[in-house]
């Protein structure tokens, strides 16, 4: 075995690297290559840690690996020949090309990238730069359906966004929790249906069952605020599906019912938590849009990214920073009647004109901890963290996790969050009421693994419920029990259940226990335990799997120890997720340096929508 890949093996020891990342690397070069056995194991571990590409001025001996393993990062380096110009030492690998060429890597802009990521990322680019934007509408009518569904406030940018998106066939509503994207988007649809002589299509889509149901219900909350006549309230879609079901995916394959030669039947398309698209899924969304079909993108940029490669709702939003064209800023200031100023910004990419971040939490107030909080860590002012916490907000709680005892009263207290649910299930209260019940209230944690991750504190919240005798397992061996929740991590489209989706477990009508499922049009599945698909455990679910929904009562418990994976955009979805309190359990020096760590996924989509701009 050569020096270098014997170093890349100690990488992988050490968790720096996959079994897949040298696999890929051996596939591409040979021993006798040991700079191209770098590059080629360093661009597949970027990717695995959502990544789109790996600048080349990251192939250096202080940034491998991050700086975590300095010594084995300068041994890989000396190994690798120490290259002083990679695209000179990169210059002749036939597995690697600018694009051209179907290669399995391609360097564009001193980025390199697995093809397929470089591939999406074009495909994407283009579509929000070089589609025709403009959609047909009338001026004069539009700004009067806009006054009566908006009002006539100066400073309204949800009656902006909606003028955004009436306005153009891609709009991208950004905005933070209680800024009213559901709202806006029900009169949007309010607003389209009056413009719209013939019937619209209209399509509601999200990442996860469990977003797909939460926009389902709120919108259906906003819907009946609205004043639409009968006929009108008829038009609008009656539940949201899954982009899986939407695109049509086919069991166990990477096929698509839907894609660019075969396209999507509908005019308009929402899509809602779009932060959790990842790049290759929207890569495919778009592709299966008609050429006609508008499409709304709706989300909060700061939340975390998608758990594959990419951050496209981040990287599309920071085109806002450009501000508006000035011709852009003029037609919306005519048909909204607000202020806007415009900025002449010859290079600034085209998509800024189709994007409208919402600035104002109707939730939130100066009262409100949770919404103070949010924005200091969206900022990463940790003074002003220390400041809402010692402001003794009546919504957020702290308790510190410095001992065994501590932890032991956050078990306490959690089995005391659960009280309620499992009180309605020893008095046999219906199913939906029983569903409602549990989520009010949730446990999220940072972690997969160990006393601070889902599997552990599941584990130790059972046992406590337990002790408490609020639940019972009818043997030593049964993983099943009355009111065990469960969360489906595999989806099974025969079953109509999905990645995400959250079950009870009850007993049905002839006394067996069932899973009942809460399904997006408002009905209830029961489903016998043995059919499930991969599942666990819900008492505890990871900040990752709770994006797309929120709790009365969200508890955070993060490690005691600081680790990568605790960043800022993590913090700030684990306590938006929160509607009316928040418990925060952690080591306040732990939670201070992950509000100061922001996530950074590397991708070149920022700079080729400039380029096509």
């Amino acid at each position: 075995m050569s020096e270098m890949m014997s170093l890349l093996m100690q990488a992988m020891e050490k968790r720096l690297l996959r079994p897949l990342d040298i696999q890929f690397a051996r596939l591409l070069a040979d021993e006798s290559q040991p700079a191209l056995l770098l590059a080629a194991a360093c661009v597949s571990a970027e990717a695995g840690e959502g990544h789109v590409c790996l600048p080349l001025e990251n192939l250096s001996e202080a940034r491998l690996f991050a700086g975590r393993q300095p010594a084995l990062a300068q041994a890989l380096w000396q190994a690798a020949g120490a290259p002083e110009n990679w695209t000179e030492r990169l210059a002749g690998w036939s597995a690697l090309s600018d694009g051209s060429l179907v290669t399995p890597l391609v360097l564009n802009n001193q980025r390199l990238y697995l093809h397929r990521l470089w591939q999406s990322e074009g495909e994407i680019a283009t579509f929000f730069s070089l589609q025709d934007h403009s959609a047909k509408f009338d001026a004069h009518k539009a700004s009067e359906v806009l006054n009566h569904l908006f009002g006539n406030e100066p400073d309204n940018w949800q009656k902006i966004a909606a003028a955004v998106a009436l306005t153009r066939k891609t709009a991208v509503i950004s905005g933070g929790p209680g800024t009213g994207k559901t709202t806006t988007v029900a009169k949007l649809l309010a607003a389209m249906i009056r413009l719209n002589d013939g019937a619209l299509r209209i399509q509601l889509a999200a990442p996860t069952g469990k977003a797909a149901a939460r926009l389902t219900e709120s919108l259906g909350k906003a819907l009946q605020g609205l004043s639409v006549s009968e006929e009108e309230r008829a038009r609008f879609p009656a539940e949201a599906t899954t982009l899986h079901r939407l695109l049509g995916a086919q069991p166990d394959t990477q096929r698509l019912r839907y894609h660019a030669s075969n396209r999507l039947h509908l005019d308009v398309l929402v899509v809602d938590e779009a932060s959790m698209v990842d790049l290759s899924m929207m890569a495919k969304l778009i592709s299966a849009l008609p050429a006609h079909a508008r499409v709304i993108f709706l989300g909060d940029r700061d939340q975390l990214a998608s758990v594959e490669a990419g951050a496209v709702l981040g990287d599309i939003c920071r085109c806002s920073e450009s501000g508006y064209s000035l011709a852009r800023a003029e037609q919306l200031a005519l048909l909204t009647g607000c202020s806007l100023e415009g900025l002449d910004h010859h290079q600034a990419p085209v998509v800024r004109d189709s994007i409208c971040l919402l600035k104002k939490s109707y939730r939130f107030d100066a009262t409100s901890g949770i919404g103070q909080l949010a924005s200091a860590i969206n900022l990463g002012d940790t003074r002003q963290v220390e400041k809402v916490f010692a402001a003794a907000f009546n919504d957020i709680h702290y308790q510190s996790l410095d001992s065994g005892e501590a932890y032991q009263l956050m078990l306490d207290d959690v089995a005391q969050g659960y009280r309620p649910f499992l009180k309605l299930i020893k008095q046999n209260a219906p199913p939906a009421e029983i569903i409602t019940a549990f989520g009010r209230y949730q446990l999220l944690c940072a972690l997969r693994e160990g006393p601070f991750g889902v599997q552990g504190l599941n584990q130790r919240v059972e046992q406590r419920l337990m002790q408490l005798q609020r639940i019972r397992r009818p043997g030593m061996g049964s993983r099943w029990y009355l009111g065990r929740p469960v969360m489906i991590t595999r989806n099974d489209s025969a079953l109509g259940l999905f990645n995400g989706d959250i079950g009870i477990t009850l007993r049905d009508a002839e006394g067996q226990l069932k899973v009942f499922f809460p399904l997006p049009d408002g009905s209830i599945k029961a489903v016998q335990p043995s059919r499930l698909p991969s599942h666990e455990t819900a008492w505890v679910m990871t900040v990752h799997k709770s994006q797309g929904s929120e709790f009365d009562h969200t508890a955070f418990v993060m490690p005691a120890q600081f680790l990568p994976v605790l960043t800022r955009e993590l913090v700030y979805t684990a306590i938006t997720r929160a509607r009316n309190k928040l418990t925060l359990y952690s080591d306040l020096g732990v939670f201070q340096r992950a509000v100061a760590l922001q996530t950074q996924r590397r991708s070149g989509l920022v700079e080729r929508l400039a380029e096509l701009g």
